[in-house]
């Protein structure tokens, strides 16, 4: 309701009484129609909820004035729903409350032993494994981590790679090796993962989160078609390495051929890749995740210090056992060599937000884990419990069973959701938080959610959730949950808060004039409600 001020100075040929006779007049006029300028808002939402295949859907919608608070329009807000990856949005916070947005990975590695005159070290190096997700995989010269729209960690032929080096950490490791003067190592390389306890990954992609991660935990197969058809193609690895054994035969069909390339890992470092490229396409990437992360990485460590002049009598291919390792106390009271600080914890938030990095959101529960001296995904996710409480948000509102959204615990009420992004607003870590998230219509998980032309792009930041099963009496899928959940600023610049859940709808093909119901096409409906949100929201 607007407000009033009234000024009780006699204007001329009015009294006092009919002033204010015309004000109240005025009031009731003004309340009147923003009353019906709800209802006809909330009756283009309900309408598009009610979109052709829908029909059966569990809804759950809140949105509310991110300043005032008033809900503007609300369906089942206090009720449970799968949030599928809008859960990033908890994690992501969580870790920034517990550890801030400028908190860094510190990697380092440890001598046991002494080194001679010669730069001999005569004994082992161990790398002390921090939690770092990305180890400079990711990272720009300026410091900012680096994102595709289609990572790599959810494959298929539109998955792109970043241009940063994934073994960046590792080369500034050897320098600082090198600056200390070692030469060559006559014992062995180790890589100590003792931070805290493997746990799977909620999420597609890789699915084992590690304390050491290199390229996330995935070798990457870049393919190449040949100059005409009929040659054969070629192919490098991301990250490079001799220690891998593939066994390549893809051949280059004419320009409108088929894509046809299947990777089929053959043991822990053999792989075969066959199939066809079209001549002029764009390179394919084809991945597979790494069985041991430590090995892997004391590979690529050992491979990168020879190519940087350290000479490292260990075979790259060797496995150490874990009895070799000395106790994590006698780790730490021994002299450090080199040392690796990750970028701030809001850019693995940009990662994780902007892509929906599965791998990166199942780690933070044990990075919270690790901050305080535990090593489990339950230790992890108690310490979240009570930083969302510290966030305000209601504990019986949300169940969660890991960070990325593909736990069957995962359980939220959109009214927390929007509780959670209300208070955000407030929170230090706020920028970090806001900036990593999608926006509407230009970059990340929302690239595509809307055409170029609409009135809503660039005007909503918000987490997308997608979740389905497969439904084997038809061979199609259940859409258990699309979500999306975020910020928005209305045409007339009313910022809102908002959450949508969509639960439970059959999937479906297009037939006749019956439209499709896929995890596109609902991704797309909610970006329809967004449009109706910005250019119908009554102003006050």
């Amino acid at each position: 309701m607007p407000t009033i001020r009234y000024s009780f100075r006699k204007p001329l040929g009015f009294s006092v009484s009919t002033i204010v006779c015309a004000a109240v007049i005025s009031l009731c006029a003004t309340g009147a129609k923003a009353n019906g300028q709800e209802a006809d808002f909330a009756a283009g939402i309900e309408k598009l909820l009610k979109t052709p295949g829908y029909e059966n859907a569990h809804w759950g919608l809140l949105v509310a004035d991110a300043e005032t608070g008033k809900v503007i329009y609300e369906k089942n807000a206090g009720r449970l729903f799968g949030p599928a990856s809008v859960t990033k949005l908890f994690t992501t916070a969580a870790a920034l409350e517990k550890l801030g947005p400028d908190h860094r990975f510190r990697t380092v590695i440890k001598r046991r032993g002494e080194v001679d005159a010669n730069g001999e070290l005569k004994g082992d190096l161990i790398l002390i494994a921090s939690g770092d997700m990305a180890m400079g995989g990711r990272t720009a010269p300026d410091g900012r981590m680096l994102f595709e729209d289609n990572d790599h960690t959810y494959g298929g032929d539109s998955a792109a790679l970043v241009t940063a080096d994934p073994l960046h950490a590792f080369e500034l490791l050897a320098h600082d090796l090198a600056a200390a003067g070692i030469k060559s190592v006559t014992g062995e390389v180790m890589v100590d993962d003792r931070l805290f306890r493997p746990s799977p990954s909620s999420g597609s992609g890789p699915r084992t989160v590690s304390a050491i991660t290199i390229n996330d935990n995935l070798v990457n197969v870049v393919i190449e078609a040949g100059k005409a058809a009929g040659e054969p193609a070629t192919f490098r690895t991301v990250p490079a390495t001799s220690t891998l054994n593939v066994d390549f035969r893809v051949t280059t069909v004419e320009k409108d051929g088929p894509t046809r390339v299947t990777l089929t890992t053959l043991g822990p470092r053999s792989v075969q890749v066959r199939g066809t490229i079209p001549y002029g396409r764009k390179n394919l990437i084809r991945s597979f995740e790494v069985v041991d992360p430590p090995a892997w990485a004391r590979g690529l460590l050992i491979e990168t210090l020879r190519k940087k002049g350290i000479r490292v009598e260990a075979s790259p291919l060797g496995t150490p056992e874990p009895i070799e390792l000395p106790s994590r106390s006698e780790t730490a009271a021994l002299p450090t060599v080199a040392t690796y600080d990750s970028p701030p914890l809001g850019e693995f938030v940009k990662v994780i937000l902007k892509v929906s990095h599965n791998l990166y959101a199942s780690s933070l529960p044990l990075v919270l884990a690790a901050s305080d001296g535990k090593r489990t995904l339950n230790d992890g996710l108690r310490i979240e419990g009570q930083m969302l409480e510290k966030l305000g948000v209601p504990a019986n509102e949300v169940s969660f069973g890991g960070g990325a959204g593909g736990a069957r615990a995962d359980m939220v009420t959109p009214r927390a959701t929007v509780k959670l992004l209300t208070n955000m607003g407030k929170h230090p870590g706020f920028a970090a938080y806001e900036t990593a998230l999608p926006v509407l219509g230009r970059d990340g998980t929302l690239s595509r959610a809307v055409g170029p032309d609409s009135p809503a792009k660039g005007h909503v930041r918000a987490k997308t959730g997608t979740y389905f099963v497969d439904n084997d009496l038809t061979g199609r899928t259940v859409l258990t949950s699309k979500a999306l959940a975020g910020y928005l600023d209305t045409a007339h610049n009313r910022p809102l808060v908002f959450c949508m859940f969509l639960n439970d709808v059959p999937t479906r093909p297009a037939s006749g004039d019956t439209p499709a119901v896929s995890a596109s096409e609902a991704g797309k409906l909610l970006g329809r409600i967004c449009e109706w949100i910005y250019s119908n929201c009554p102003r006050e």
